[in-house]
């Protein structure tokens, strides 16, 4: 285990309410053990709906495993939450992820 993932799941015993310790920690997963980031980013969504980076990164994800209808139902889920955020980088993000895997 990486001294940054010992780092980060201290940041999360310290402050667990906080969305970013978990998102970054599944960032650091998501390319070593794809089973723990999917569980990262799932539980993030589940306890922290609002939180538009991991919807990208979570879709994603499940794209690469082979889960195309989770992959777009994220995209889907978090294009609302911009659109009701009205955050505009997101939503360009995440309607290029959804027409990219649309284009699959």
């Amino acid at each position: 285990m990486s001294a940054r993932i010992r780092q980060l799941e201290q940041f999360i015993v310290e402050d667990p309410a906080d969305p970013f310790n978990h998102y970054a920690l599944g960032l650091e997963y998501a390319n070593i053990d794809t089973h723990r980031a999917l569980q990262i980013f799932e539980h993030l969504i589940d306890n922290h709906r609002e939180y538009l980076p991991v919807y990208y990164q979570l879709a994603k994800l499940y794209e690469r495993l082979g889960q195309i209808k989770n992959a777009s139902d994220t995209f889907t889920n978090g294009i609302a939450i911009a659109k009701q955020q009205m955050d505009l980088k997101t939503l360009r993000e995440l309607n290029a992820g959804l027409e990219e895997l649309d284009g699959l």
